[in-house]
C-alpha cells in the first residue's frame, strides 16, 4: 500500500511538471494543507522532503517551498575540453557548459581557496609523487544564481604551478582560458583526459555546502589531466548536486578491429 505523503508527492509533483505550479512559485503552507485534508503535518512535510530530494522544489526559512527551475545545467562531456576554447579562446570549461544550457556565468559565482597541503593517498597517487609530499590545493565552489552546483578541487605538483595565476587565491575562474589555458602557457598542454564517475549519497559536509535536501545524492567526478609523456599535470576531484546537471556525451564511435587485407 503507497503510503500518504508518497501519494500526495505524486500528485503536487505532477502539477509542478505541468506547469500548474510555475517556477518560482510558492507551494501551500503545510497548514493550508492539512487543513484541505491532505493528511497530519508530518505526512505533508515529508511529501515536501520527497519533492526536495527529488530536485523539484527549494526550502527556506522565510521563503517556503518554491518550485525550482526543472532545465538541468547541461554537463558537457569531451567537447567542454575543446582547445579552440581554452588554448586559442577564452573560455572555461565550466562557463562552457553554461553557454550550452542557454545560461550566463556572472562574475562571483565562483569562489576559491588556494592552499599547499599534504597530499592525501590518492592525491599522492593520482599525481605520482610520494606520500606525504605537499601539492598545491585549489578549491573552487560554483553557484548559479545564488544557489551551489558543484565544488571542484584540483591537485598539482608545485614545480607545474609555483608563480602562476593558479596559485592566486583570488576568487574566480583562473584568467582567460582557466587552469588549462595556465598549464599550457607554463609549457604543460593538456593532451588527454581521463575521468571517473560515481554516485553516492552526499555526506552531511557536503550536504551543508551544496544546500542539498536529506536524502539527496551527488556524482563525485575525479579528473585526471595528462600531458603528452603521459605526466599528469592536474587531478580534480569534483562534487556534483546529482539533481541539478544532466551529462552530456557526443564522440566518435572508435572502431579497433583489425581491417581486412586483400
Amino acid at each position: 500500500m503507497t503510503p500518504k505523503w508518497r501519494e500526495l508527492a505524486d500528485r503536487l509533483a505532477e502539477r509542478i511538471r505541468s506547469g500548474d505550479y510555475a517556477v518560482g512559485q510558492r507551494l501551500p503552507h503545510i497548514r493550508d494543507l492539512v487543513d484541505a485534508g491532505e493528511g497530519s503535518k508530518s505526512t505533508v512535510h515529508a511529501a515536501y522532503k520527497a519533492l526536495e530530494a527529488e530536485g523539484l522544489v527549494t526550502s527556506s526559512r522565510g521563503h517556503g517551498t518554491v518550485v525550482r527551475p526543472q532545465q538541468p545545467l547541461r554537463r558537457l562531456g569531451i567537447s567542454r575540453y575543446d582547445k579552440a576554447k581554452w588554448r586559442d579562446g577564452d573560455e572555461v570549461a565550466f562557463i562552457a557548459d553554461r553557454v550550452a544550457t542557454g545560461r550566463a556565468y556572472k562574475r562571483g559565482e565562483q569562489t576559491q581557496t588556494v592552499s599547499r597541503v599534504t597530499a592525501s593517498d590518492i592525491v599522492a597517487a593520482a599525481l605520482s609523487v610520494p606520500r606525504g609530499s605537499e601539492v598545491y590545493e585549489r578549491a573552487r565552489l560554483v553557484k548559479e544564481g545564488g544557489q551551489p552546483t558543484h565544488t571542484l578541487t584540483s591537485y598539482y605538483r608545485p614545480e607545474h604551478v609555483e608563480g602562476t595565476r593558479l596559485v592566486d587565491p583570488t576568487p574566480g575562474p583562473a584568467g582567460r582560458g582557466g587552469g588549462f589555458r595556465v598549464l599550457y602557457e607554463a609549457g604543460y598542454e593538456i593532451h588527454h583526459m581521463r575521468e571517473e564517475l560515481r554516485a553516492r549519497a552526499a555526506s552531511a559536509e557536503e550536504a551543508t555546502k551544496l544546500r542539498l535536501a536529506p536524502g539527496e545524492w551527488v556524482v563525485e567526478l575525479h579528473r585526471t589531466a595528462l600531458a603528452a609523456d603521459g605526466t599528469v599535470v592536474e587531478f580534480a576531484i569534483g562534487i556534483h548536486a546529482a539533481t541539478r546537471f544532466a551529462w552530456t556525451y557526443e564522440f566518435k564511435v572508435p572502431d579497433s578491429s583489425p581491417k581486412e587485407t586483400r
